[in-house]
């Protein structure tokens, strides 16, 4: 039986589908319609949508993260 650790469950969350692309910053604060600033401060404060650090030093956001984040602010809107 293989037991999952923590470097390898990261590694597993890295992989990106065609369906689940890697938006750059700039697409992120498009889409929200945000300053780059807030994006960032949510990011340190980790009220954003999850965000990975590329070995370039990019930052990058899955369209699932970002569509996740979405639906949790509509969640907590609607109560």
């Amino acid at each position: 039986m293989h037991q999952q650790t923590a470097s390898t469950a990261v590694r597993a969350r890295v992989r990106s589908t065609a369906s689940d692309e890697l938006l750059s910053v700039s697409d992120v604060i498009a889409e929200l319609g945000i300053a780059r600033a807030t994006f960032y401060r949510w990011r340190v404060t980790r009220k954003g949508p999850e965000a990975m650090r590329l070995p370039n030093g990019t930052i990058r956001v899955r369209r699932s993260a970002l569509e996740r984040f979405l639906a949790d602010c509509a969640a907590r809107d609607t109560h």
